[in-house]
C-alpha cells in the first residue's frame, strides 16, 4: 500500500527534523516574557496600591516602578502592542499638543462616574490613560481642580493599567508567543517562516534605538537654534534620561539574546557599552541644559553614541540573524 504523508505531516518531520534556531525562544524565554511578567507584577502593585491610598507622595515610587517595568518591554511594539490600541494606552508619548493634559482637565472637571468602571476607563481616549495619564495626577497640579474625583480617577486609572499589562503578558505567554515559536506551522499565517520571526524581532531592536535617538534625545535637542529641553519625556516626573538608560538596557539584552548560540557581536556590545557609559554619566535628568552649549554637547554625544549603536547592530546582528541590512526599521513587523 502506498501511503502518502499530507502536507501538514511533512512540514511536522521538517521541523523536527530541523535543529532549532536558539535565537528566538532564548530572546522569548530570558527576555520578553520574564519582562512582561515583571510589568504585570509592576502594574498590579500599583493598581493595589491605588486602592488602598491615592494620595499622590504613596503612589510615586510603584508608578516609578511599573514605569521602570514597561521600559523593560516597551520596544516590542509588534502583536499585543497594536491590538485595540493597547500600546498607546499604556504610554502615549510624544503629544506635542498636550490633547493628554486637555482631556485630564475635561475629566476631572465633569466627574463623570461612569468613567471609574473598567468598562468606562477602557473608553478613555488614550491620550488620558496609562504612564502619562497617572503622571499627570501624581506629579502636576491637575489633580487640585477635583481631589475627590481625582482619587477615585487614579485608581480606575492604575486598574486600567493592570489589565492591559496582563493582557500582553497573556498574549505574550499564550498566542502571540505560539507564532513566534512555530513559523510556517499550520494555521500560522503571520510568522511562515524562522527568517521572519527573527526579522520582525530585530526590527524592534533597531525601532528601539531609533525612537531613543530620534524622540526621547531628539525631542528634547531641538535644534541649536531653538532647543526644547520642555518637550522632554516624562518631564514632570523627571525621570527623562532614566527612560532612555533603562531603554538602552533592555535593547543591549535583546541584542545578547538573539545573538545567543549564534555568535559573537563585539561592535553592537562596545557601542552599547559606550552609549550606556554616558548616559549614566550625564548628569542631566530631564535634558535642562540642552539650551546650553556645553550642556547641549554632552546631549548630542549621547545621541549620537545610540545612533552608532544602531548602525553596528544593524550591520553586525544582522548578518548573524541573516536579516539584510537597510530594511526599514518603522515599517515594524
Amino acid at each position: 500500500m502506498t501511503h502518502r504523508l499530507t502536507r501538514s505531516a511533512l512540514l511536522a518531520l521538517t521541523l523536527l527534523a530541523t535543529p532549532a534556531r536558539a535565537d528566538v525562544p532564548e530572546a522569548l524565554d530570558k527576555d520578553i516574557l520574564p519582562g512582561f511578567a515583571g510589568f504585570t507584577a509592576a502594574t498590579a502593585t500599583l493598581a493595589e496600591a491605588a486602592q488602598a491610598d491615592c494620595d499622590p507622595q504613596a503612589l510615586r515610587a510603584p508608578w516609578n516602578a511599573a514605569f521602570d517595568a514597561w521600559l523593560e518591554v516597551a520596544h516590542l511594539r509588534m502583536g499585543p502592542f497594536e491590538e485595540a490600541g493597547r500600546g498607546l494606552a499604556i504610554a502615549f508619548w510624544p503629544d506635542p499638543k498636550n490633547i493628554g493634559g486637555r482631556q485630564m482637565a475635561a475629566m476631572l472637571q465633569a466627574a463623570d462616574p461612569a468613567l471609574l468602571s473598567p468598562e468606562g476607563t477602557a473608553q478613555i481616549s488614550v491620550a488620558a490613560r496609562g504612564l502619562f495619564g497617572l503622571e499627570r495626577l501624581l506629579y502636576t497640579e491637575a489633580a487640585q481642580a477635583n481631589p475627590a474625583y481625582a482619587c477615585k480617577l487614579t485608581a480606575a486609572l492604575a486598574g486600567d493599567l493592570a489589565r492591559m499589562a496582563a493582557e500582553m503578558e497573556t498574549a505574550w505567554t499564550g498566542p502571540y508567543g505560539d507564532l513566534l515559536r512555530s513559523p510556517g506551522a499550520p494555521g500560522n499565517a503571520t510568522f511562515l517562516t524562522e527568517a521572519e520571526v527573527r526579522q520582525a524581532l530585530f526590527t524592534q531592536l533597531l525601532t528601539g534605538l531609533e525612537l531613543d535617538a530620534a524622540n526621547r534625545i531628539g525631542r528634547p535637542l531641538g535644534s541649536f537654534d531653538k532647543p526644547r529641553p520642555e518637550r522632554a519625556e516624562a518631564i514632570a516626573s523627571g525621570r527623562s534620561l532614566t527612560n532612555v538608560a533603562r531603554s538602552l538596557a533592555a535593547l543591549h539584552r535583546l541584542a545578547e539574546a538573539l545573538a545567543q548560540g549564534l555568535g559573537e557581536i563585539p561592535a553592537t556590545e562596545a557601542a552599547f557599552a559606550r552609549a550606556q557609559t554616558l548616559a549614566a554619566g550625564l548628569d542631566d535628568p530631564v535634558f535642562a541644559s540642552v539650551a546650553d552649549p556645553s550642556g547641549r554637547l554632552k546631549v548630542e554625544i549621547l545621541q549620537q553614541a545610540i545612533e552608532a549603536t544602531r548602525a553596528a547592530a544593524e550591520t553586525e546582528l544582522g548578518a548573524l540573524l541573516g536579516v539584510s541590512a537597510g530594511f526599514n526599521s518603522a515599517d515594524g513587523d
